[in-house]
């Protein structure tokens, strides 16, 4: 539920990303078969799940310790609603606070409400600023009109975003720079200006992983499986069958004795 004012709009959220990325198993050599990980103590004791707590490290070995009910007291309580609090322009949130995208889809019979608030927010260029609570963890997010649908862009929190001053012993700082290097430096950039094309912009590492990845499918290597063990030979039982099969067939050459 998208909420503003006294105005609530029932949608759903789709993800409106995809990250393209390519995950690698790591196989033992010797057979290809996949390595497994168990949880450890420090002794190298393997560590059930029912032995394991949360721990807070606060020092070098360490920990405040807290229960899963303790988290549960204090967790943001759930809610579908999400609550506009603000409307803002654009181009006084930094980029730095955007994180995951998603598309808001009106759902049955909200179809107006939110057509309503997407050409209003689309007419006054603006940005809804929003909490809403997801799987027990608080978000704040921006949604604004993009394509003729609304987005929701969750963001970091002020205290998440690492301040420049952090970095002011790596950066340049006060550097003397010429009116020539200044020109030259001018010139370059504005030869390379130009309308953005998301496009044009292909993720080439990924491209040639893949190609790689198809060009050796010819020859998978496939886990080594253990040949199944043969059928269990009763050694005792072979012998009495076979004594037995020799006897039959000797019964019939023996001749009767006479009287």
């Amino acid at each position: 539920m998208l909420s503003f004012g006294l105005v609530n709009v029932p949608v759903a959220l789709y993800p409106a990303t995809k990250k393209k990325t390519i995950s690698f198993n790591q196989l033992r050599k010797s057979d290809y078969s996949r390595i497994s990980y168990k949880k450890v103590g420090s002794d190298g004791a393997e560590v059930r799940q029912d032995e394991i707590v949360k721990g807070y490290q606060i020092s070098p070995d360490r920990y405040v310790v807290i229960a899963k009910q303790e988290l549960d007291a204090i967790a943001p309580q759930a809610s579908r609603v999400i609550s506009i609090e603000d409307f803002v322009k654009l181009d006084q949130i930094d980029p730095r606070h955007y994180d995951a995208s998603y598309y808001l889809v009106p759902e049955t019979g909200a179809q107006k409400a939110y057509a309503l608030l997407l050409q209003a927010m689309g007419e006054a260029n603006v940005v809804g600023i929003a909490k809403f609570v997801l799987r027990s963890k608080e978000y704040l997010a921006a949604i604004r009109p993009a394509e003729g649908a609304l987005t929701l862009s969750t963001m970091l929190f002020v205290d998440e975003i690492v301040p420049v001053a952090a970095l002011e012993t790596y950066l340049p700082g006060s550097i003397k720079l010429s009116d020539k290097e200044l020109n030259m430096a001018r010139q370059l950039i504005t030869s390379l200006i130009t309308d953005f094309e998301p496009g044009k912009y292909e993720n080439e590492y990924h491209k040639a992983v893949m190609n790689l990845i198809d060009s050796k499918a010819k020859t998978v290597i496939g886990t080594k499986q253990a040949e199944p063990p043969g059928k269990v030979i009763d050694i005792m039982a072979a012998l009495e069958a076979s004594i037995a099969a020799i006897k039959a067939q000797e019964k019939p050459k023996r001749k009767k004795k006479t009287g």
